[in-house]
């Protein structure tokens, strides 16, 4: 999964940017202002925004704003300094899906970010499950026919965003921008070794598995068991 983090405090921005990149594996680019947050979006695709009100340029509320005015559903956490009850409402009238104010606990920040990925692709539980296989997203693992799967990050993370989209053809173009941050270009050659590994962990574990690949098209995560 892919997020942005609109910060304008150096550290705080690169201590949330590492936080969700080890603790929920996530690939993060980061921003100070405003301005350059909207270009960010119209640019890439994200699964989170992470957004502090108190930014230069464009304010975060104003970002938000036109976010939602351009019809852009990524669902943004907003970070805020203001906790009183009619600043709230206003955040979640402007379109936010949540907010934390600070100074907050990282951990809970990991948490609800894992929680506004899942409920912006539909998923309400932690436990992800097609047939025989089953992703656990909060302890980040994988289980066929009860067998535990040992995946590398990038394995794990490319099979659970295949599980969000089951039956449907990815291409690699999608799951590198999903999977990476604006680097991703220097990923793209290695991005067929990954699948090619995941896909014999997956078969060690049971015969059953079936993550089929198209060429020149994607890859597919069809019914296991």
């Amino acid at each position: 999964m892919r997020v942005l983090v609109v910060e304008d405090e150096p550290r705080l921005a690169e201590n949330i940017a590492v936080a969700l990149r080890e603790g929920a594996g996530y690939a993060v680019d980061l921003t100070h202002q405003g301005e350059e947050a909207l270009l960010f979006c119209e640019t890439a695709t994200y699964d989170l925004v992470v957004l502090d009100l108190m930014i230069p340029k464009v304010p975060g509320a104003e970002v938000l704003r036109r976010l939602r005015l351009r019809n852009d559903a990524t669902p943004v956490l907003v970070l805020t300094a203001v906790a009183e009850m009619n600043s709230t409402i206003e955040l979640l009238n402007f379109g936010a899906d949540d907010y934390m104010t600070k100074p907050f606990d990282l951990g809970e920040l990991i948490a609800r970010s894992r929680a506004l990925v899942r409920r912006g692709k539909g998923v309400k539980q932690t436990l992800l499950t097609l047939g025989a296989l089953t992703l656990d997203v909060t302890r980040q693992t994988v289980h066929l026919e009860d067998n535990l799967v040992d995946l590398s990050p990038t394995e794990y993370r490319i099979l659970e965003y295949l599980m969000h989209r089951p039956h449907s053809v990815v291409s690699k173009r999608e799951l590198l921008e999903h999977l990476y941050d604006f680097t991703w270009e220097h990923h793209s050659n290695v991005i067929e070794a990954h699948v090619s590994n995941l896909r014999r962990k997956l078969k060690l574990a049971s015969e059953a598995t079936l993550l089929e690949t198209f060429r020149g098209r994607g890859y597919r995560l069809a019914a296991f068991g």
